[in-house]
């Protein structure tokens, strides 16, 4: 993967699952727990993506993630929540509208994490 993942969620226990998920496909991984931190990192690093939880101690996931896609274009975004649902017409939403590349409910498998990261990579990369 060789990839910069951006990891948000004031839960360090979540920041550490998922990093150890991605590292398992190679990518290096920064973490930050709250929407602030999250864009100074954006900043600092040229992110292929950020996995952003939807409620964050200081913004909402999905004002963050537009807040990256409007500063950082081409930097996929996948929102994690267990706030949302799949089927939640903000989440719709935001799909559809090419704000976020991809959704997951937790509590979450680590399959379920590799698959919605390879995918959103996959569609950028067809793109």
């Amino acid at each position: 993967m060789n990839r910069v993942v951006l990891i948000v969620d004031d839960d360090p226990d979540i920041c550490w699952a998922l990093e150890h998920v991605l590292r398992g496909l190679g990518a290096h991984c920064i973490r930050a727990l709250d929407g602030q931190t999250a864009l100074q990192a954006a900043r600092r690093n040229r992110l292929t993506l950020a996995l952003l939880d939807a409620k964050l101690p200081d913004i909402d996931g999905l004002e963050l993630a537009r807040s990256i896609r409007l500063a950082y274009p081409r930097t996929l975004v996948v929102v994690i929540s267990g706030y949302y649902y799949k089927d939640d017409p903000a989440i719709q939403a935001a799909l559809e509208q090419g704000l976020i590349n991809g959704f997951i409910e937790k509590p979450f498998s680590h399959l379920e994490v590799i698959e919605t990261v390879r995918n959103a990579l996959s569609s950028q990369e067809a793109a």
